[in-house]
């Protein structure tokens, strides 16, 4: 972690005052100065981080969101930002706006601090909200002092929940700020910052508070301080998001749990049922089979090339996810991203290891998601998924099946859905494009990071882009 959020406050300072800015003097600094000023700010950085991922942000939580707030607001405040809480449907979201020149641009920034829940007895560590330093040794994480002699090691790594995403990327823009006002550098654009409390529900009342509040949130450019993290360990720009539908089937078999004893060879299993449905919809080679799902994605020539140029090792990455071969839907892993995709988030039947029972379970759960492109319409894929389910002689019902249902339909499922975040992509030669790969150049070489930004551009990946 130590490596990468370094290298992400580099990126920051080197996008925040790359161009013109107050001082003839500022806009001489060169690569070594801006890394010896992150550098020399890294410890009170990550000392800051630290601080800031002990509070605990699940954003089903609304007492840990309101905790959250606080310390948002009065960081934001300390950086001589004005801030103002932005309400939709009761559910808070913090606002924050700089103004150097009434004469510059206004830039925002999207920043998520919510976290996923965090299951105590899944993490190595005592609370996984206090940051804990970490090394490999023999293939294993243990446990180091953050006190050590000889400084950071790049392989180290933070382990909290949300260190990475994504209070890591908020706490290095926040450190670029610091940096930029220690240097006494002055931005050539205003700055304006949305911090969401609940990106990992899906975000579901943004869309309604940008819309209640769009003259506030006008700006030049939105940058999204979030994303994954390429596999060179190294900060990325990617032009676009994936969009996301999520489905839950449930389908059903008798009426209440039997013992497999006396019933099995006579009442059918739903998981059979389910997991033969499931099946289905994939080849060996990991291509959704269902008919016309990825109409609309043709990749010209030019296009592959720029994203199959795109550093990385492919062998190198399945060593890491410990996977021998990939599924088949790109020919490499960045152009698998530019399809959309279909994944079983989640299996629920019957009972396993210490609570095992022998029983046939009264039904089977399956929560899948789907990651949309821009050319894949969220409703669309939804229906196509339902109406291949159809094909398969399976009947809908809404809730539990009525008794008529019971007696006249052997394959019974419900089927639920919810469309998400929608998918965009920016193009690649856009002045915003243009404008951060020359920033990324300045910081981690001339040629190395415009030619990587403009092949990691068509990548949706999760929530990164440049509207």
């Amino acid at each position: 972690m130590k490596n990468y959020f370094s290298q992400l406050i580099h990126a920051g300072i080197s996008m925040l005052f790359f161009c013109a800015c107050s001082s003839v003097a500022s806009q001489s600094l060169s690569h070594q100065e801006i890394e010896r000023a992150a550098n020399k700010y890294l410890p009170k950085a990550i000392s800051t981080l630290n601080e800031f991922l002990l509070l605990p942000n699940n954003s089903n939580s609304p007492a840990q969101i309101n905790q959250n707030l606080s310390w948002c607001v009065d960081a934001m405040k300390h950086r001589g930002f004005e801030t103002k809480i932005l309400y939709s449907n009761d559910v808070p979201h913090v606002y924050a706006q700089r103004q150097f020149n009434a004469r510059l641009p206004w830039v925002l920034f999207y920043v998520q601090i919510d976290g996923q829940p965090a299951d105590s007895a899944n993490w190595d560590q005592a609370n996984p909200y206090e940051a804990t330093l970490k090394k490999k040794v023999n293939n294993q994480w243990q446990s180091i002092s953050w006190t050590q002699p000889s400084g950071y090691n790049p392989e180290w790594r933070i382990f909290a929940r949300s260190a990475s995403d994504s209070k890591g990327p908020a706490m290095a823009l926040l450190s670029s700020l610091d940096i930029l006002k220690e240097l006494k550098i002055t931005p050539t654009f205003n700055i304006k910052i949305i911090m969401d409390f609940q990106e990992e529900l899906g975000s579901p009342l943004l869309p309604q508070l940008v819309t209640a509040n769009k003259d506030l949130l006008q700006a030049k450019m939105v940058l999204i301080m979030d994303g994954t993290r390429h596999v060179s360990n190294l900060p990325t720009l990617n032009f676009g998001a994936r969009g996301i539908a999520t489905i839950q089937l449930k389908v059903f078999g008798p009426r209440n749990d039997l013992h497999s004893g006396q019933y099995g060879n006579y009442a059918p299993n739903p998981v059979f049922t389910l997991a033969q449905l499931l099946a289905g919809m994939k080849d060996d080679s990991g291509r959704v089979l269902i008919p016309h799902y990825y109409d609309g994605v043709n990749l010209s020539d030019q296009e592959l090339a720029m994203i199959n140029e795109m550093p990385g090792d492919d062998a190198i990455l399945n060593r890491k996810l410990g996977i021998a071969r990939p599924d088949q839907v790109g020919h490499t892993y960045e152009e698998s991203l530019q399809y959309p995709s279909l994944n079983v988030r989640g299996i629920r039947a019957g009972s396993v290891e210490d609570e095992v029972r022998t029983v046939i379970p009264s039904q089977a759960i399956a929560e899948l998601d789907l990651r949309l492109v821009p050319e894949t319409d969220g409703e669309r894929m939804v229906n196509l998924i339902k109406n291949y389910i159809a094909d398969q002689g399976f009947h809908f019902v809404k809730g539990a099946p009525t008794e008529e249902e019971r007696d006249t339909f052997s394959k019974l499922i419900s089927f639920e859905y919810r469309i998400g975040s929608k998918p965009f992509r920016t193009d690649l030669n856009s002045w915003s494009g243009v404008w951060l790969g020359k920033a990324m150049d300045r910081i981690f070489g001339q040629g190395q990071y415009v030619n990587s930004a403009q092949r990691v551009a068509l990548n949706p990946l999760n929530h990164s882009s440049l509207p």
